[in-house]
């Protein structure tokens, strides 16, 4: 596997900044690729939000720049895009080469110079936003909210993956200036961020530009990363939840092993067994043999201090949720007893080769080769680690994925019944009202 390799050069500033670049001469672009160890499970309860609010603020303006961040780099031909989710919080930049000292200089300054240009009408205006946005993609849209109500049964309160990434409303409108300006001090510096370049630059060089557009910022404090451990449900939970939908949904989640931890990979896989695409064990019987459900999906939500397995189902017309239930758990008891078999193993493993193929051919945006970088320095220390994680999944058998599977059966977990409103009487026996702010 040596050939999906990315070789990189790597130096860490006096301030604690690690900078790594991968040369990749192919086509005339660069990418820049900054990434904070911070998301929303750094806040705590009463001042959530706050990661994704700066996501929004960062791209505002900042001390030598007080406008968006947007138009000179699309002025220069670039493409620049952010993200936030419990863990961490990156930008990216994909400019022409020409424009990689734009590119360089409105990151450090937004690092080193973004609280001299956060004002009470900046803060206000992107608090509005926020909201706006929980209207729009959470609360107004079907099925919207069952997310917030997984992870809220599946975390106690004071665990900081108990509230959603985008935070809680009422913290988001109560934001105040001084606490948001506590946070950005506290975690968007030096010592808890790296910077990844990769395309059509000389490595040296690279650097260079780095030290001379972000040496003279301070490290910051020093920060303690939060890997709380995630208690196991005492007791299995049956919820119900009633939304602006046609048709009910049910909602199946487990606490499952963390990223990058012994059997996140085999979560995995198993995923795409049960529930990967029109191929997998549920979808054709659920879809296209007994037609119970119209849609169906599986996935492994692999995070740094514990992950969350689900099965999602859409009932099809006039059937109950309860028969999907039964037959997700005959089909988990069916693979925790007799394992997957090599046909299916070998399919989910070249389509996890695939995938990380697919991840080299870009040297920019989300997943590039700039960003897997980042990814792998910031979980794990060692941006080398892109080959070693492949390895992983390489390495599952038949009995890892039914190791797998009896894991998730012998665990309790969160059973969610999303129903139109006013028919309760639609959801799984047992229900009780899910708990969403």
């Amino acid at each position: 596997m040596g050939h999906l390799d990315l070789p990189f050069t790597r130096e860490t500033l006096d301030n604690g900044l690690t900078v790594m670049v991968h040369e990749h001469h192919d086509v005339p672009l660069v990418a820049v690729n900054v990434w904070y160890h911070v998301g929303s499970k750094n806040e705590r309860a009463g001042l959530t939000g706050f990661a994704h609010l700066f996501e929004h603020l960062m791209f505002e303006g900042s001390a030598h720049h007080d406008s968006g961040f947007f138009g000179p780099l699309q002025d220069a031909g670039a493409s620049l895009n952010g993200s936030t989710n419990a863990d961490r919080t990156n930008y990216w930049e994909t400019v022409p080469r020409e424009a990689l000292d734009l590119a360089l200089w409105l990151e450090s300054d937004r690092m080193g110079h973004l609280l001299p240009a956060l004002t009470e009408a900046k803060l206000a205006n992107q608090r509005d936003v926020v909201l706006n946005e929980r209207r729009q993609n959470y609360e107004n849209r079907p099925y919207g909210l069952a997310g917030f109500a997984l992870l809220g049964a599946l975390h106690p309160p004071d665990h900081p993956y108990h509230w959603p990434t985008i935070g809680w409303p009422d913290d988001i409108a109560a934001a105040r200036l001084a606490d948001v300006s506590a946070f950005f001090s506290r975690y968007y510096h030096p010592a808890n961020a790296a910077i990844a370049i990769a395309g059509d630059v000389d490595a040296r060089d690279a650097i260079d530009r780095v030290r001379a557009y972000f040496s003279d910022i301070p490290a910051g404090p020093a920060v303690e990363h939060v890997l709380p451990a995630v208690p196991d449900l005492a007791a299995p939970l049956t919820l119900v939840l009633e939304d602006r939908v046609e048709l009910p949904r049910v909602y199946l989640a487990w606490h499952s092993p963390a990223l990058f931890k012994a059997g996140d990979a085999e979560c995995d896989l198993l995923a795409e067994i049960l529930g990967g695409g029109k191929t997998s064990r549920l979808y054709r019987r659920l879809v296209f043999d007994e037609r119970v459900a119209t849609e169906l999906i599986a996935t492994q939500a692999s995070r740094e201090a514990g992950s969350m397995f689900q099965v999602v189902a859409t009932a099809a017309p006039g059937r109950r949720l309860s028969e999907i239930v039964d037959i997700v758990d005959a089909e988990l008891e069916g693979l925790a007893l007799h394992g997957p078999t090599d046909d299916e193993v070998e399919r989910v493993k070249a389509q996890a080769e695939a995938a990380f193929v697919m991840r080299l051919q870009h040297v920019g945006g989300f997943g590039g080769r700039a960003d897997q970088l980042n990814a792998y320095y910031t979980y794990l220390g060692d941006p080398a680690a892109f080959s070693q994680d492949l390895a992983r999944y390489l390495r599952v058998t038949p009995e890892s994925i039914a190791a797998a599977a009896r894991g998730l059966r012998d665990r309790h977990r969160v059973r969610l019944s999303v129903v139109p409103n006013g028919q309760p009487g639609l959801a799984l026996d047992g229900s009780v009202p899910a708990d969403v702010i």
